[in-house]
Parts: C-alpha cells; structure tokens; sequence
C-alpha cells in the first residue's frame, strides 16, 4: 500500500510484540517480527478509499518483541522514554502491544507523560494479523485514525471500534473481541460507520491543560518487588499481610478490600497496616467491585482503613493503583507530598 500523500507529520506505530503480530511455532503463537511489511500488507485488504484515508506513519519494532505477559515495569520505564524521544516529530504515536497487560502499560504511561500534548493510542488484537477473522486490521486502522485527532491529548487505548482512556481501562474478557473497559469512565470516543469520532467534553485536554513536563524516574530500584499487591478473602489473618508488608524491600501496597471499603473486624490486622503505614509505606485502598468507589468511613468496618493511614483509591483501576504507586514512590519526593499527589487525580485516573 502506498503510504498516503499528505504535509502532516507521520503516525509513529511502536511494535512492542503481542498476540496481533504473533506467529505459530511448534510450541504455539510466538512473537514474530518483519511487522512494517506485514502490517502493509494486512491494511491493503482495506476498501481503496479507507486506505487513501488513513495518516501516513512509520513503523519502529522494539529489539526483542514480547508476549505481554512478561512484560515488566522495566518495559514500561524503557517505552516511555522511547515516546519521549520521539513525540515530536509525529502527528501521534500507536503502540501494538500484547492484551493481557496492556492496561498496566497504558496506565504506567499516562504517570510518565503527564501533560500529553498528542495522542499516544495503544492497542493489540486478540487474534494474530494473518489469521482468519482477525480483528487485528481494524484496531490498527481506528488507532491509526485516532492518533491525529489534535483534541485527543492523554494515552488511550483503542479497541473493537472504541477508544477508552488509558488509566481507565481494563481487560475484562479473556478469549472475545470487545476485551477492554472502562468501568468508571464513559468512552472518549468510537467509530461510527467507517468514521472515528471523538465525543466532546470527555477528553483530558478538556479538563487538565498545560505543556509537556513527562516525569521519567529510575523504576530499577523498586522495579524486584517494591509495590505489592493484597486482595482481601474471608479468614485472611494478620501475620498474612505482615508477611508481606515487614519486607525492608515493600514501599508500598495496593489493597483491594470489600464494598465500599470494608476491612475484617480485626485489630491485629488494622494494626499490621498501621505499622507499615507508620513506616513511611504507601498504602492505597480499593474496592474489589470493578464499579464505584471506596469511601471509608461509611461502615465501622472500614473506619480502620482511615485509622491505619490508608489511602483511598477512590474509583480507580488496580492497574492505575498499582502504577501510581509506582510512579510516585520512584521518585525523590517526601512522603506528605506523596500522599497529597496519590490523593490528586494527575491524568484523569480519578
């Protein structure tokens, strides 16, 4: 397919790996390579005048493509310099990235890039790009019109025809098309016909303003284990999570609690994260319910969240939880303002 005629800086597309590039192996779908060709190739099945449309772009692979699965904070830390090196120069940037961890990606992106001024859209497939019935070429070809929308300003993902904010987003179905949601954020846009459409007013450029100023910390040091992540379960005990939390090595923790913000009845275990808390570890709260928000304080039994120095996560994802956590604790900042910027929505994740 010839690439589009036009004066605008090209779409730059990031292959990172994941199951839309995969190819068979005789031990199964593994990451293939030669993606520029084979993307090409995939959109010239595209009606001649969807093709016309599309933005020129360019394609970079990373040096080793990977299953998402294996992906780590370090993969994270190294994709967001690699957008920061490159942003300007293109119109916006696609990254094709694996499904199983493509929210975690997403959202530890949102963190780095603050005050976005283009659209960085990641997206994948759940069927590799030459097989049949693949839905591989039309989550390219929405991103691919996505990405120069000039009013979209933040990290998105794009999939089965709908754009979700980034640190909104999760992957709710392991095997069907329509993977992704966004439980507590409408969408930001989808594709209508054979149109990609932005809807008004949901955008971050409409909400939180201001130049590029990314924050690109050293993830290295925390990178071994330095957040952890606790899900509550009827008779959890208190040396449980001290267990986990007594670690010189934990700096912070995301604890997904019941309902609204429930705790069990049990002083030790209150007490357990009062030590920690008083130790300088950041310690967030959600619900384990994907829709609505903890609020302490509205049972006695969540009132010791609040006594133990908790804090609330609000409405968010545990993948925009853990990321912030992330985020903060990497870089040189004392706890109360820790605390205070957690506490901040910095990218709409709240």
């Amino acid at each position: 397919m010839p690439a589009p005629v036009s004066a605008d800086p090209p779409v730059l597309v990031l292959y990172t790996g994941g199951t839309l590039g995969m190819v068979p192996s005789p031990k199964g779908l593994v990451p293939g390579r030669n993606i520029k060709a084979r993307l090409h190739r995939a959109l010239d099945t595209l009606p001649p005048a969807r093709q016309a449309s599309l933005p020129a772009f360019e394609v970079h692979e990373t040096d080793v493509p990977i299953d998402s699965s294996s992906a780590t904070p370090d993969d994270w830390q190294r994709l967001a310099a690699l957008v920061a090196q490159c942003y300007r120069q293109h119109a916006g940037i696609v990254i094709l990235h694996g499904t199983d961890t493509l929210a975690w990606t997403a959202s530890s992106l949102a963190f780095q890039l603050l005050g976005l001024d283009r659209p960085v859209i990641l997206t994948g497939a759940m069927r590799p790009l030459e097989a049949a019935e693949s839905d591989a070429v039309a989550n390219v070809e929405d991103a691919l019109r996505f990405a120069v929308a000039p009013r979209l300003q933040e990290v998105a993902i794009c999939f089965d025809g709908r754009l979700l904010r980034g640190c909104r987003s999760r992957k709710w179905q392991a095997h069907a098309i329509d993977a992704f949601e966004s439980p507590n954020q409408p969408l930001l846009g989808e594709r209508v016909d054979d149109e990609v459409v932005l809807y008004p007013g949901r955008s971050l450029a409409d909400h939180q303003r201001g130049a590029p100023r990314f924050e690109l910390p050293d993830y290295t040091p925390l990178a071994a284990g330095g957040v952890v992540r606790l899900v509550l379960w009827p008779g959890l005990q208190a040396w449980q999570v001290e267990a986990w939390l007594r670690d010189e090595r934990v700096r912070g923790a995301v604890l997904e609690v019941w309902g609204g913000g429930n705790l069990p009845d049990d002083p030790a275990l209150v007490g357990a994260l009062a030590r920690a808390s008083g130790e300088g570890k950041l310690l967030a709260a959600l619900s384990q319910c994907p829709h609505g928000a903890v609020a302490f304080g509205g049972y006695a039994a969540g009132q010791g969240l609040s006594d133990a120095g908790v804090l609330s996560a609000d409405d968010m994802t545990p993948e925009a939880t853990f990321t912030k956590l992330f985020h903060l604790l990497a870089q040189p900042l004392g706890e109360r303002e820790r605390r205070r910027r957690f506490l901040t929505p910095l990218v709409g994740e709240r």
